[in-house]
Formats: C-alpha cells, structure tokens, sequence
C-alpha cells in the first residue's frame, strides 16, 4: 500500500460516535426526539422554522461538550505525512475532522459551524444560536438557516468528489452505513475507476459487499492502524 499515489477517505457517523455524537440509531439521542422529515429537510423547515433551528441550536452546542478521538487525529497525520494526493471527504457535519488536526476537509453535507442566508445565499462561520433570527452577517437579513445539506438536497462539491474517485488507487470507507446516496455509490465509482477498496466500520455495513476488503472493529484502533500501514509503520 506504501506504493498509492491517490487516496480518497468517506468517513461517516461511526468516526464521530466513539466521541459522543449522536448518530440517527443513537438511543435516547436528539435524532429519537424528532423525525427525521421535520427537522432535516427543506419543508420541515418551512413548515416550523422554530423547530428546526432550535434542533441545529441543541446539535452546534452539543459539539462543546465532545473531542475528537484517535480516528480523526490519525486522520490528520495522514493529511500531515503521507506523501502522495490524499482526499478526506466527510458526512459528518461537526467540526471533530479539524479539531483533530485536519486542515483540509470536505464536509459534502455541509457544516453545523455555519450559516447559510437563504437570501443574499453567502455561508458564515457561525457558533451562535439561529432560533432568535439573528441578521445575516453580509447582507443583514433576518433569513439564515443551516448550513446543513438536508434530505431532498444536492450534498457540496460532487463534481470534485467524483472526479477524484475516477483517478484514486485506493477509496476508503470509514463508519458509514453505506445506505445514503450519493455516498454509497463511491465505492462503485472507485472500483469502476480501477481503485482498491476498502471498508473500515463497527460491523458490516449496507454496502460491504461492494468492497475488497472490510475490516471490522472501533475506528478509534482501526484507522490508526491502517494509517501506520500507509505510512509504513
């Protein structure tokens, strides 16, 4: 593997879990207080704004009482010593990737550190509550939302996604569940393109069919694991 000159990383929910997110099967989570319709898709949020900002409210200061773990940081020595293309591509909308030591992270479901104005349509970087409607920072309209990718809403920056999964030699899966598309058409993509595949998760996944290899076990001793291998030890 020390050979790989492109590597493309899918981390999901089960990076973050071991750090005390809360996932949609989480028991006793926020997600089992709310269906999923009203406060993760466009209409839930025109039919109660109310709710789903208090919702994204709850979630952004949940991340103040969590840390990154051994994945994440294993993740970021990766970014920081492997010597060849290396694209981390995440679901995850909490900040952990970077506060692990990432610097470059694609949240393609976007961020819960930010704010989109359905009005002016610029992103912030936001830390505060959105439920008392404060003012867009730019244009200084009282319509932020989000800026989280919802159901029924096209995830960030596919184009460059699939163009590095039509030129990787390896595409790794980490604690995804494998049954969300787009992202669980990238391994398909990847080993179309020729790239090896592998699946690094609690259990077997929806899609671990699909992949060459699958390993099973916490993230926080499988990807430091795989990351030495990359490295050479």
């Amino acid at each position: 593997m020390t050979e790989l000159k492109r590597i493309v990383i899918l981390t999901g929910a089960g990076v973050s879990a071991e750090s005390g997110i809360d996932t949609f099967r989480s028991a006793g989570g926020l997600w089992e207080q709310h269906k999923v319709e009203d406060v993760a898709t466009p209409e839930g949020f025109a039919r109660d704004p109310d709710l789903v900002l208090g919702f994204y409210d709850m979630r952004r200061e949940a991340l103040t009482q969590v840390e990154a773990n051994d994945a994440h940081r294993a993740l970021a020595r990766l970014e920081a010593e492997y010597s060849g293309e290396r694209l981390l591509v995440t679901q995850n909308v909490d900040d952990l990737h970077e506060r692990g030591g990432s610097t470059q992270v694609l949240h393609m479901h976007g961020e819960l550190k930010s704010a989109l104005c359905t009005s002016c349509e610029m992103r912030s970087a936001w830390d505060a509550p959105m439920v008392d409607r404060p003012p867009c920072p730019i244009c200084r309209a009282s319509t932020l939302r989000p800026d989280v990718v919802w159901f029924g809403e096209m995830p960030y920056q596919m184009e460059r996604i699939y163009a590095a999964l039509a030129t990787c030699d390896l595409f790794v899966s980490i604690g995804t569940s494998g049954a969300v598309y787009p992202a669980a058409g990238f391994v398909q993509e990847a080993r179309a393109a020729g790239a090896q595949t592998l699946e690094l998760n609690l259990e077997p996944s929806e899609g671990s069919h699909h992949f060459a290899q699958s390993r099973h076990g916490l993230a926080s001793e499988l990807v430091p694991e795989w990351v030495g291998e990359i490295l050479g030890g």
